[in-house]
């Protein structure tokens, strides 16, 4: 059973258990038309949150049980996005190995066919200081300021163009370009630089798989490719966390940054291709694929935070034309 919060012309918000939604409904009407699958699951934090989360095995149950889901929905050169954070044994001081036994359950389920394509970083320093027992108390472990983010497909070679989430170029490699003078030939590391390899404007380098949501050296540019940096202020004073403080609203603890759903949007999809979020929170991945000029689907099983999303469609500069629905009985 499930419920249609609201739709726009590109995409629907869903309320109600993924999992179910996918085996009961998506498998029907949407086997193998997804282009990215991308989202941010509960994390397997030992401190129960409001939108939910398992610990130990039955997190690692759970989770390895999402490969043949994916699996199915994804189209043959079809991207699954997963951001996961860390976490922490039960009471002790020691880092748990759920996070990788996670990802190993995923790539190596029987029942699907992913593979790990390439891992991400992405930190973010303005993170609160966790596990604050050992951080700002006992002062014995460092601050816990990074995600992963892993990229899987069910093919070696998925849909990608790196050319579309360029970063800028440093001062040094325009110098470059515009006088075209630098040490050509071999280097002491054997590689050999070809005579022409910075002459050509490229439109900026190719980017890294570490993402500083925050910089990491405030001496230095942050130089995040273009995609992300469109979102780099939005985090804190974006369009839905001001409506949600004016309207004295708590928006969703574990909000996805826009900047790096919109990498990956643009990295992986072309407008017009489907793209999924099945644990969708405040649905950033909805409001940025609108944004991006991609058509989505987005599930979430709080219907609070499901209807606090609403708030992100009616960003002006969005100009999208939201439809909520007010019938709140299950659609098939």
């Amino acid at each position: 059973m499930k419920q249609e919060i609201y739709n726009t012309k590109l995409g629907r918000m869903l309320l109600g258990d993924s999992i179910e939604i996918a085996e009961k409904y998506l498998n029907r009407h949407y086997k193998n038309k997804f282009q990215l699958i991308i989202t941010s699951p509960p994390f397997p934090l030992n401190a129960k949150k409001r939108y939910g989360n398992l610990q130990g095995e039955e997190y690692l149950e759970w989770f390895t049980n999402l490969a043949p889901i994916f699996n199915d929905l994804l189209a043959e050169d079809g991207s699954l996005v997963i951001e996961i954070g860390n976490s922490w044994q039960q009471g002790k001081p020691v880092q748990s190995l759920l996070h990788l036994q996670c990802l190993f359950g995923l790539v190596n389920n029987p029942k699907s066919d992913l593979r790990l394509i390439q891992e991400f970083i992405a930190y973010n320093p303005s993170r609160l200081p966790s596990p604050a027992q050992w951080v700002t108390v006992d002062r014995i472990r460092a601050v816990d300021s990074y995600t992963h983010v892993w990229w899987m497909s069910k093919t070696d070679f998925p849909k990608a163009d790196n050319s579309k989430v360029l970063r800028p170029y440093s001062k040094a490699m325009k110098q470059l370009i515009e006088t075209k003078k630098f040490n050509r030939g071999k280097r002491p590391s054997q590689h050999s630089i070809n005579p022409t390899a910075f002459t050509k404007d490229n439109g900026g380098s190719i980017a890294h798989n570490l993402f500083e949501i925050d910089p990491i050296d405030l001496e230095r540019d942050v130089r995040l490719p273009h995609s992300v940096l469109r979102f780099s202020n939005t985090n804190s004073n974006d369009y839905f966390f001001r409506g949600c403080r004016e309207e004295g609203i708590i928006p969703h603890p574990a909000r996805m940054h826009p900047g790096l759903v919109s990498f990956f949007v643009e990295f992986l999809t072309d407008e017009g291709d489907l793209v999924l979020d099945p644990f969708a929170g405040s649905n950033t991945t909805g409001y940025v694929s609108e944004k991006l000029k991609r058509k989505w689907l987005s599930i979430e099983i709080e219907e609070d935070y499901a209807y606090k999303s609403i708030i992100r469609f009616n960003d002006p500069e969005l100009k999208a034309t939201i439809k909520i629905n007010s019938n709140q009985g299950g659609i098939e």
